[in-house]
């Protein structure tokens, strides 16, 4: 079983020492117990689903709400040149 531990340290790529493995073992059993306790249930005809209830995201048109206010948003800049903000240069 401690090879089962290993695997998921591996895959979620988190580094284990012994005693972590041989403490975290016996949880990991645990879980994989009750795992295997859910594939013996009949779930024969039932839908896959993301979420446990059924729910539709609102939706608004499309429809700008704020008008063109470039020269305002400029006025207040720091820094403006040929009318776009200057910042400063972070990638060299």
């Amino acid at each position: 079983m401690d090879v089962d531990v290993r695997k998921v340290a591996l895959l979620a790529r988190i580094a284990l020492s012994d005693e972590e493995a041989q403490r975290l073992q016996p949880q990991l059993a645990r879980i994989l117990d009750y795992v295997r306790k859910l594939d013996e249930l009949n779930t024969e005809g039932v839908e896959p689903t993301a979420h446990p209830h059924e729910f539709a995201c609102p939706m608004r048109a499309d429809i700008p709400t704020n008008p063109n206010a470039r020269e305002a948003l400029l006025a207040v800049a720091p820094e403006v040149e040929d009318g776009f903000f200057v910042v400063p240069k972070v990638v060299e």
